[in-house]
């Protein structure tokens, strides 16, 4: 589904990313980790498009992206949640995903109609809500929703573009116990059936959810594996996870 090489992002002197390797196989949920300041997000960038590399090449689908857009590449199938909440805080839950719906479609609302009277936006909006548990609060206004609801939002605004590949950038940042349960929760259902690249700092979730884990340290990638090796790992334990791994 995904092939990177050699993939070079350079802030002046700092490597952010460098010359980083990385595949993703169709359905499975592979997890980037590391410590602060790893690269992460400067890597997600990259594969999401909103930040073009120095240097390597990105494969999405056998198609080379390197060079396309983000609106292109999510055109193709490949859609991403951000590390900082992400949505329209004045439109309801229902208005956030419609609009998503909206864009997968690619055609303008119809003149002389109210958009929120329109059944091909707000049916299939309706169905993305209820699958991540948020149908009950389709009305209420983003910016009233819990920091919960309004994650597992984000997350509804990306399925909403029917992707094949989901980017998602700490969806559980600032998230409570409960909260994190409910989208370790919805997370679990998603990944029968998406292709995922989970970043994410909340350990117990990675090691529930993902196939494969890679370490990003100071921009490179020092290890890939199973859940297992990665935790047994003598230089992922120094790095990043400690000795009581």
């Amino acid at each position: 589904m995904l092939e990177v090489r050699s993939l070079v992002k350079n802030f002046g002197a700092l490597k952010a990313s460098d010359g980083i390797d990385f595949d993703v196989a169709e359905g499975e949920t592979h997890a980037v980790i590391g410590p602060n300041g790893a690269g992460k997000t400067t890597f997600i960038s990259q594969l999401a498009g909103n930040l073009r590399p120095d240097a390597g090449t990105v494969r999405f689908a056998g198609t080379d992206v390197t060079a396309l857009s983000a609106q292109r590449r999510a055109r193709m199938g490949l859609a991403r949640s951000f590390q900082i909440t992400s949505v329209y805080p004045e439109f309801s839950a229902l208005d956030n995903v419609a609009l998503a719906v909206q864009a997968r479609s690619g055609h303008s609302f119809r003149f002389w109609r109210p958009a929120r009277r329109d059944l091909t936006l707000v049916e299939p909006a309706e169905r993305v809500l209820d699958e991540v548990g948020l149908l009950q609060r389709k009305n209420a206004l983003a910016a009233n929703l819990a920091h919960g609801e309004q994650r597992q939002l984000e997350v509804a605004m990306a399925l909403a573009t029917n992707p094949r590949l989901l980017l998602l950038d700490e969806p559980m940042a600032g998230m409570g116990t409960e909260e994190s349960q409910r989208m370790i929760g919805l997370l679990s259902k998603l990944k029968q059936k998406k292709t995922i690249i989970l970043v994410e700092h909340d350990m117990d979730a990675v090691f529930r959810l993902a196939d494969r884990i890679s370490v990003l340290v100071y921009g490179r990638v020092i290890a890939t594996g199973s859940p297992e090796a990665i935790r047994a790992n003598p230089e992922v334990k120094a790095a990043y996870l400690g000795e009581d791994a």
